[in-house]
């Protein structure tokens, strides 16, 4: 019927938080966010930087995942402030505060960011298929296509449903890397040693960046400032407080079991490849055929080829919902549910099936690390809004950060943003130094290169200097409610009208009082359709519920001024579910709907309501056309 104005709307506020219950009651309701956004820090991606860095620089670089771990926790922590107090994900903030060209570069890329996430979870997960089952991996990939209806499934099943599923898989990714760290006897003086921060060479600076934007992945921000809002909880300010206490506490514990499989899979390469020589182990496949006669047990491989289809398919399920995250925040739009699923597959699925019949099983590898090298280059676009919006006083009401939290925040932005810079730098300049016709460098690379150090500079400077931040609707209401006293004989004593708070709702309603005159009874329904109202009915109460609910109260005292006898209905669900079962139920003389003029192309995407309606009840319909 309309556009939402919630993030991942089918599970917003599903869960309720009993604030009369014990901590511990409390503490368990909080819990589950920060393991779906745990997964993203565990994905195949990361495999391929950690065995990279383990194979090459032994245990040298196990620092560079404990930084990256404690940026990913504030990181993470800023998000979830960011949805628990101004109940906005990333993107909406986005939205509200950068213009409408703006938005369209930094949705751009976020989905580069997501496809190249999605990318390393389709490739992981097919590798593993391949590696448990000798399946090629183009035979791989296709079947990866089929896990985006276990999401729908899930997602019908409720977020705590989908969090234990996330969480089991976990758990799996955990015990099989704990059993391979038993069989491979690291050396623990040495892997203390490698705390101590160096990069022994360009090599390491690039796949540190890979592990940082392997780490602390842009999708997660997004993805983290939506899923906090699925908890209903006391919206006072200590209700707010707690919340923010006990998501805390799920990012630490979440992030820090994540910390542990990236490092267990770093020391595992450190002890079995490193120690004997193998320096160029970078592929996942050629670490599973070692691992056999390395370690001396059968079950060595075929716990890392589980783990890998664990960690692939938590992370893709993840990666999926931020796609669908940052669409509708940046741009407005909800389409159907399975079309989302399956353009966010597609765009990962095209680009590893050229990737795999260019360059061969064998390239594997490089592509995974690129997917996240490329991660990392998308953060600063991320992380910079963030502190933005999280460090104003007028939006957070008063739980704004702290100086000190936002200059740790600005630090480490710094740091991203500069190993990003040398990266990009010594990659160009290499490009430039070793081609035999860098002028197509200097034509599309460079001023590339220029134009995201201005679009980081605009995003940076552009709240600081703009106070007067402009906001843009998340709910497609209409600004003006204008209704008509047509005082037309009576026709029709009691009418529905159907609105979805469009252009079209004037003409709808001027059509019924023009039918009933003042001597009928009319009754408005809406119908809330997000994913939390389908999956949840009327037990949601979200933002766009009570936002619905109270334009639905302005148009009734609106009509009622003028001597109309007005009755407001909310369903939740699907539209014409919900339209048919209050009109089905109420003894209506005829139903008014307003109708947008779809095609069938948009009809599929977008769905359609009226035809649904027609064939369901059976008293008359008009409907009203968009002009």
């Amino acid at each position: 019927m309309k556009h939402s104005t919630n993030s991942l709307d089918e599970v917003h506020e599903s869960v309720s938080v009993i604030q009369n219950t014990s901590t511990w009651k409390k503490i368990l309701a909080f819990f589950g966010p920060a393991y779906m956004v745990s997964v993203g820090y565990m994905d195949p991606g990361n495999w391929a930087t950690d065995i990279a860095g383990g194979s090459q620089f032994g245990y040298q670089l196990i620092w560079v995942l404990l930084m990256s771990n404690i940026m990913a926790l504030l990181l993470q922590s800023l998000s979830a402030r960011l949805g628990i107090v101004r109940r906005r994900d990333l993107a909406q903030a986005s939205r509200e505060t950068y213009s409408k060209g703006i938005n369209y570069v930094l949705y751009g890329l976020a989905e580069i960011a997501i496809a190249a996430c999605d990318l390393a979870e389709v490739l992981g997960m097919a590798i593993g298929l391949q590696l448990l089952f000798d399946l090629p991996l183009l035979w791989g990939v296709s079947i990866t296509m089929l896990d985006t209806f276990l999401l729908l499934f899930l997602m019908n099943k409720g977020i705590k449903k989908m969090e234990a599923f996330i969480i089991a898989l976990i758990a799996i990714i955990g015990l099989s890397f704990l059993t391979e760290m038993f069989l491979a006897k690291p050396d623990v003086s040495e892997v203390v040693k490698g705390f101590i921060p160096t990069i022994p060479n360009s090599t390491a600076l690039y796949i540190a960046i890979g592990i940082i934007g392997a780490t602390v992945m842009p999708h997660n921000l997004y993805l983290h400032s939506s899923l906090v809002q699925t908890r209903k909880y006391d919206r006072s300010p200590k209700g707010i407080k707690q919340a923010l206490k006990y998501n805390f506490l799920d990012s630490f514990i979440a992030l820090n079991l994540a910390f542990f499989v990236n490092a267990a899979i770093l020391i595992l390469a450190a002890a079995t490849f490193y120690k004997n020589g193998m320096f160029e182990i970078a592929e996942i496949q050629d670490a599973h055929k070692m691992l056999e006669p390395l370690l001396g047990s059968k079950w060595a491989p075929a716990l890392f080829a589980l783990a890998l289809i664990a960690a692939g398919q938590s992370s893709t399920i993840t990666g999926t919902l931020a796609g669908q995250i940052v669409m509708e925040g940046y741009l407005n739009l909800r389409i159907q549910p399975w079309v989302r699923r399956v353009v966010t597959r597609l765009i990962a699925i095209v680009p590893a099936f050229l990737a795999i019949l260019y360059y061969g099983e064998e390239g594997t590898g490089k592509l995974l690390i690129l997917s996240q090298v490329i991660l990392s280059l998308q953060l600063g676009f991320a992380i910079i809004p963030l502190i933005h919006f999280v460090s104003d006083k007028s939006k957070m009401d008063g739980f704004e950060i702290g100086r000190i939290m936002r200059i740790a925040s600005w630090i480490i932005t710094l740091i991203i943003v500069a190993l990003n810079a040398k990266l990009v730098y010594d990659e160009i300049h290499s490009w430039v130094t070793t081609s035999e016709d860098a002028v197509w460098i200097w034509i599309f690379v460079v001023p590339l290169a220029f134009a995201a150090v201005l679009l980081l500079l605009y995003i940076t400077f552009k709240p600081l200097i703009d106070k007067n931040k402009r906001v843009t609707k998340h709910v497609p209401h209409i600004d003006e409610i204008t209704v008509s006293d047509m005082n037309a004989p009576v026709v029709y004593s009691n009418i529905a009208i159907s609105l979805d708070f469009s252009k079209t709702d004037s003409k709808s309603i001027s059509s019924a009082l023009q039918l009933g005159g003042k001597n009928a009874h009319y009754t408005i329904i809406h119908i809330v359709e997000t994913v939390g109202a389908m999956v949840y009915g009327n037990q949601i109460e979200d933002y766009e519920t009570s936002s619905d609910s109270e334009y639905l109260q302005r148009y009734k005292h609106k009509l009622e001024s003028i001597g109309y006898d007005v009755t407001v209905k909310l369903e939740f669900g699907n539209p014409k579910d919900g339209i048919s079962k209050i009109v089905n139920n109420g003894n209506f003389d005829i139903l008014i709907m307003g109708a947008h003029g779809h095609n069938w192309f948009k009809d599929l995407i977008l769905g359609t309501t009226v035809d649904g309606v027609r064939h369901r009840v059976s008293i008359p319909l008009l409907i009203v056309k968009e002009e």
